[in-house]
């Protein structure tokens, strides 16, 4: 048999002012509470019947029929069906969890039950009473009774207790006890008006919402805002305290964040709650729900906590790390945090799914089939993950090394459960599956213990021998006796004679902590050495090029062109080449300081075009004898140009000043 619950209004229960600021928690436990409001309870107990769940480990047979019809095959769907009949207000299904004897009736004792229930009723947490239909056999109570609760009136106390019963067909179920029932009576002649009934409104008295009494709603309400509020500020202001008194004490800050404070404020109320509505006197049928509610939202709070903690608990451990220089347990740190704070959060949601009613047993065997196929089927993830531990555990890198593997080189910024993420040189970010950067080769600088000075220089061969001897030695000496260098390896020798000039090869170590470091103390390195080296005579070898001209090649597409050049001419009347091509040539020629001078013109030449010039010839009558000279000359110049673009393309490139430029 299904029943339904309709609550809407508590969604409202949770205060305004944690809404604002804390919006999304808030959310995640208002949906819960809508989610343990709405769920049906007898239909748990329907759909864990029809499931078969549980057995009995006594030895006794256990009879496989249909479930019960109204639920009452475990215990704990045995109390959630007669609160839900309660809170539909049909006493006559209610009875039917009840024990009764043939001269009972069932509608007194059924009001008497809840009377005494509302006045000082206590069942225990959903997770704490048995969903098996044998119930709970370590309880030190025979095997057919199980403990659910207790009512506590006055100095008055009655266990709940249920009982397994045997029908007359063989069926198996749970009801109320008989000596619970029978002790109802005294309880309720010593009960007293409650809270709620005395002060309530007499315009609220006797009208209900959803199902439920007008005057318990506005009092659960009340009294959810206020235990909340005041939670609030004594929290806040203990965790202030602490804040100011634990300095004095330890010497150090607090190293608690002021994050805690709204969970455990929302945790020290989910405790108090339940209490305070019972000494108020809310009805057993709103009171149970609100206290599923509450339950969760203990949960959820406790495992917020928790995660500040462990924040702040892994947070001072990095710091300390860092502090005492073992940078080495920063990246197991990080790692280890991660899997405390996954394994919190699967075992939160199996409690809180537990605390809505569903079996935790049959949910977690499904888990564990669920898991083992998801593992076959994610066999890379788990590469992935055993990769992590790999690289954690061995440490080939750490969090903030500077290293190369692969194509990609950059400084670790993060090493996670899946992967590893390195930012590169251009600030860009390389994520790595822990699985293949675990199998490649690392080479990391950051764990390097000095840093390699290794330049060359060029001299030209125009200096003398001897000068070159004792600029080597001198050198050597230098470098070995040097401020910035070590004695691992200091050396400067003669490493190559070449055509052009000696490259002498100089290389020393020098210690840094970081490449910033070393560039500044190879700034200072490459000053003095320079400065020694001016001391000698001697030049730096700079790049030079050498042509080479076929001279009869050369004169042959000379003579061509000019032919062309004086047909072009005597065609056209103008001369359309508007290239500098003496520059150009000059360029081309002069470049290791050899000019091949093309452009030669005699002085009388010169001086007669400036005669017939300022005698103001023109031009166009020129004879044709001054022409094909002017266009041999052009076609000289544009035959140059061109044979520097088609045939002198083989050159050799001479090296330059040798620090900074090596071949």
């Amino acid at each position: 048999m299904s029943t339904k619950h309709d609550l809407t209004p508590s969604v409202a229960l949770y205060p305004l002012s944690s809404i604002i600021k804390k919006p999304l928690t808030i959310i995640v436990l208002l949906m819960a509470m809508v989610m343990g409001f709405f769920l049906p309870n007898s239909a748990f107990a329907l759909e864990a019947g029809a499931l078969g769940v549980g057995g009995d480990s006594s030895g006794e047979s256990v009879i496989s029929n249909l479930p019960d019809s109204f639920g009452r095959d475990t215990p704990r769907h045995t109390v959630q069906g007669f609160i839900s009949a309660l809170g539909e207000n049909d006493y006559l299904l209610a009875s039917n969890y009840l024990n009764l004897s043939k001269s009972d009736n069932p509608t007194t004792v059924v009001r008497q039950f809840k009377q005494a229930l509302d006045a000082g009723g206590r069942f225990q947490p959903d997770l704490q009473i048995s969903n098996a239909p044998e119930g709970n056999l370590t309880d030190q109570l025979p095997p057919s009774q199980e403990n659910v609760g207790v009512i506590n009136v006055g100095e008055r106390s009655v266990p709940l207790l249920l009982e397994r019963v045997v029908s007359k067909d063989d069926e198996q179920y749970w009801q109320f006890s008989s000596d619970t029932l029978s002790s109802v009576p005294e309880v309720i002649e010593n009960t007293e008006p409650t809270l709620v009934s005395r002060y309530t409104v007499d315009s609220l008295d006797g009208k209900k919402l959803f199902g439920y009494q007008l005057a318990d709603l506005v009092a659960a309400l009340t009294m959810i805002i206020s235990s909340f509020v005041l939670t609030y500020i004594a929290v806040w202001l203990l965790y202030h305290l602490l804040r100011m008194t634990y300095p004095y004490v330890r010497g150090a800050p607090l190293p608690l964040p002021n994050k805690v404070i709204l969970p455990l404020a929302v945790v020290i109320m989910a405790l108090i709650l339940s209490e305070v509505m019972v000494y108020a006197g809310v009805s057993v049928t709103l009171r149970e729900p609100v206290n599923r509610f509450t339950d969760i939202a203990s949960w959820v709070a406790t495992t917020w906590l928790l995660l500040r903690v462990i924040d702040a608990i892994f947070t001072r451990a990095v710091n300390l790390s860092y502090k005492r220089n073992h940078t080495e347990r920063v990246s197991i740190l990080g790692l280890l945090r991660k899997v405390v704070k996954a394994l919190l959060l699967i075992f939160a949601v199996i409690v809180i799914f537990g605390n809505l009613g569903f079996d935790l047993t049959t949910g977690i065997a499904a888990l564990g089939v669920g898991g083992l196929a998801l593992a076959l089927g994610a066999q890379k993830t788990i590469e992935n993950l055993v990769g992590s531990v790999v690289v954690v555990a061995d440490s080939p890198v750490r969090i903030g090394d500077y290293c190369k593997f692969g194509a990609y080189e950059g400084t670790v910024i993060d090493i996670g459960i899946r992967s590893s993420r390195v930012r590169t040189l251009t600030r860009t970010v390389v994520t790595v599956p822990n699985g293949d950067f675990s199998s490649m080769q690392i080479e990391n600088f950051t764990s390097r213990d000095m840093f390699r000075f290794f330049h060359q220089l060029y001299l030209k061969r125009t200096a003398d021998l001897d000068v070159i001897f004792k600029m080597v030695n001198d050198l050597d000496g230098f470098i070995k006796e040097h401020d910035l260098t070590n004695q691992e390896w200091n050396q400067v020798n003669i490493l190559e004679l070449r055509q052009d000039c000696y490259v002498i090869q100089l290389q020393a170590y020098v210690n840094a902590v970081g490449i910033i470091e070393f560039y500044d103390k190879q700034n200072i390195l490459f000053v003095d050495i320079l400065t020694q080296v001016a001391k000698y005579k001697v030049e730096h070898a700079l790049p030079t090029q050498q042509l080479i001209v076929n001279q009869t090649e050369l004169d042959h597409h000379i003579e061509s062109d000019t032919a062309e050049t004086v047909d072009g001419i005597s065609d056209n009347g103008s001369d359309t080449d508007s290239h500098d091509t003496n520059g150009s040539l000059e360029d081309t020629l002069d470049y290791n300081h050899d000019r091949i001078d093309l452009d030669k013109k005699t002085d009388s030449d010169k001086n007669s075009e400036e005669a017939k010039q300022s005698a103001g010839i023109n031009s166009h009558h020129l004879s044709l004898a001054t022409v094909s000279k002017s266009g041999a000359m052009k076609a000289l110049k544009h035959k140059s140009r061109m044979l520097r673009k088609s045939k002198f393309k083989h050159t050799k490139r001479k090296p330059g000043l040798s620090i900074w430029n090596q071949n």
